[in-house]
């Protein structure tokens, strides 16, 4: 697994929580949440496919406009960086992870 982490080197567009909310509102993208099991049970985003980072495999992403997020988007940065090197295309990444989603208000499943 991929674990350097530099924060000015994302291949891809980074998502604010409200322009996320409307991505996803419009069926336009396709949200995979790279936190563990556990975290992903405790609280997640309605309609993110959860790929944990422990065992990510990019070529395992759904195919369209893919966006990752995690808790505070360190791990979804590094699994960009993962797709990036086995060249696999990442639309974008939520810029905050889930904290910063919950912060905004925005809704969440639990349990």
């Amino acid at each position: 697994m991929m674990d350097s982490f530099d924060p000015k080197a994302a291949p891809f567009a980074l998502f604010q929580p409200a322009a996320l909310r409307d991505a996803l509102a419009a069926n336009s993208v396709i949200l995979v949440d790279v936190r563990e099991r556990e975290e992903f049970a405790a609280a997640r985003i309605e309609g993110a496919e959860n790929l944990p980072l422990s065992s990510f495999d990019p070529s395992a992403l759904p195919a369209g406009e893919v966006v990752l997020l995690c808790a505070v988007g360190k791990r979804s940065r590094i699994a960009g960086n993962m797709c990036a090197a086995a060249g696999i295309p990442v639309y974008g990444h939520l810029e905050g992870g889930l904290n910063a989603w919950m912060r905004e208000g925005l809704p969440v499943l639990r349990g």
